[in-house]
């Protein structure tokens, strides 16, 4: 007795529907538009973690950065120097971080805004590619 059993997904559809003398569906049409929806989406995919790569070196990138900022500070903090001078070195210091920190947010917001909207566009002209597909699947159907 064979203990093999087949897939419940390893059919062919067209087969299926071969014999019938009215079909419901263009059935080759259906599947083509499948694969053309599993495509879209695989590439919305790398579209989307292509940018979370670029997203997560640009911020190793800031991090690397500012910390060698901290570390030139604290090497010229280092030295002797009068308590006004220490004040206006930290205050610099301060001003330039805030502002490096709200441009690098600016741009991390900005790479993250482009990478999303890469992505929903490639889904939303599939989505509307397989709408008017189905359209006309639809009429042609009908006028048969």
């Amino acid at each position: 007795m064979s203990d093999t059993r087949t897939n419940f997904f390893d059919f062919d559809a067209t087969k299926m529907f071969a014999d019938f003398p009215f079909r419901p569906f263009d059935v080759e049409a259906v599947w083509a538009a499948g694969r053309r929806n599993v495509e879209a989406w695989s590439q919305a995919s790398r579209v989307a973690t292509e940018g979370v790569q670029a997203l997560a070196k640009c911020q190793a990138e800031m991090a690397r950065q500012g910390f060698e900022d901290f570390t030139a500070l604290v090497r010229e903090l280092s030295q002797p120097v009068s308590p006004a001078e220490r004040i206006a070195k930290n205050t610099e210091f301060a001003k330039q971080a805030i502002e490096k920190g709200v441009s690098h947010s600016r741009e991390i917001a900005m790479m993250a805004t482009k990478t999303g909207s890469e992505a929903a566009e490639l889904l939303h002209k599939r989505a509307t590619e397989g709408l008017d597909e189905f359209r006309a699947m639809a009429c042609t159907k009908a006028t048969l």
